[in-house]
């Protein structure tokens, strides 16, 4: 008789646990999040990890364990990036349109094979989405790393989700507005050659350099990260500071659509000025690194 009374009981009151529920559930997410926010890691030095590894099977079998998890935070990166690409369909005539500006317009290109005109217009909407999914890419990555940080850490790591996509979308403009029209009226008027560009090669020439410029837009933000969370340190930034230069003279020469160190250089100088930046917030990120050690350790000191 008991049973019945609680399972009448049960049903009774069903549909005001769940309405209850449902308005909970967004404010249970949110405390979850900030426990996890500040939650603290297990201090373990990374000799005695390798230790484990070497000695221990559990060790081991959590470490297949990250892997697959990695696995799955690359999947959901991967399922966001196809649904953005999908989703910038819509938008990929116009861009090409707006791309093509500084050669006249779509019009004035050509597609010489059957399948030109689709190639080129998956390569603007793989780009499209890639600017799309950046945030959520950015996240997948953070959300992944994040259970090895401290609390400080983390936040400065969630912090730099946004300015991911920001310093993205910002490279990818410097390169429309300021890179790729001195690189096309050199490749015009290099000889008097009439000349007929393809679509293939003039998207491909557009897209590959708006990608890696946009990707080396957030080199300040990835050092200031990794110098907030101990893994780079300023100094050594500012001492090679001349390989760092040459490093970037190799990577603008691969990444230059000509030739001439004229276009090269307006590659090189950007890259210059960002890994100078980097450096300055790689200082800031290491100063505000150290306040929260010497606050701990004055405490410590207090208590002693």
């Amino acid at each position: 008789m008991r049973n019945f009374f609680q399972r009448l009981w049960r049903a009774i009151t069903f549909p005001f646990r769940l309405i209850f529920n449902i308005f909970a559930s967004p404010f249970r997410g949110v405390a979850r999040f900030t426990h996890f926010l500040n939650s603290e890691p297990e201090e373990r030095p990374i000799g005695e990890v390798f230790v484990d590894l070497a000695t221990n099977s559990s060790a081991r079998q959590m470490l297949w364990e990250q892997v697959e998890i990695l696995r799955a935070h690359i999947l959901r990166a991967l399922i966001a990036l196809s649904l953005a690409v999908i989703g910038a369909f819509w938008l990929a005539e116009p861009l090409m349109e707006y791309m093509a500006k500084p050669v006249g317009g779509l019009t004035a290109l050509q597609a010489i094979g059957p399948t030109e005109s689709i190639g080129v217009f998956m390569k603007v909407a793989l780009l499209s989405g890639i600017a799309i999914a950046m945030p959520y890419i950015v996240f997948e990555i953070w959300l992944f790393a994040a259970p090895g940080l401290h609390a400080h850490e983390k936040k400065i790591g969630l912090f730099g989700i946004p300015l991911a996509a920001l310093f993205f979308v910002l490279g990818m403009v410097f390169t429309f507005y300021v890179l790729l029209p001195p690189a096309i009226a050199f490749l015009k008027n290099f000889t008097s050659i009439t000349q007929t560009w393809t679509a293939k090669e003039y998207f491909a020439l557009v897209t590959n350099l708006m990608l890696w410029i946009g990707l080396f837009f957030e080199f300040p933000l990835v050092i200031y990260i990794l110098t907030a969370i101990g893994i780079v340190q300023p100094q050594f930034l500012a001492e090679q500071w001349r390989i760092a230069i040459v490093i970037i003279a190799i990577i603008a020469a691969a990444v230059t659509p000509t030739v001439d160190p004229v276009n090269q250089g307006l590659v090189m100088l950007p890259m210059i000025l960002l890994y100078f930046i980097s450096i300055g917030l790689s200082y800031l990120a290491h100063a505000g690194r150290g306040k929260p050690k010497a606050k701990a350790e004055a405490a410590e000191t207090e208590t002693g």
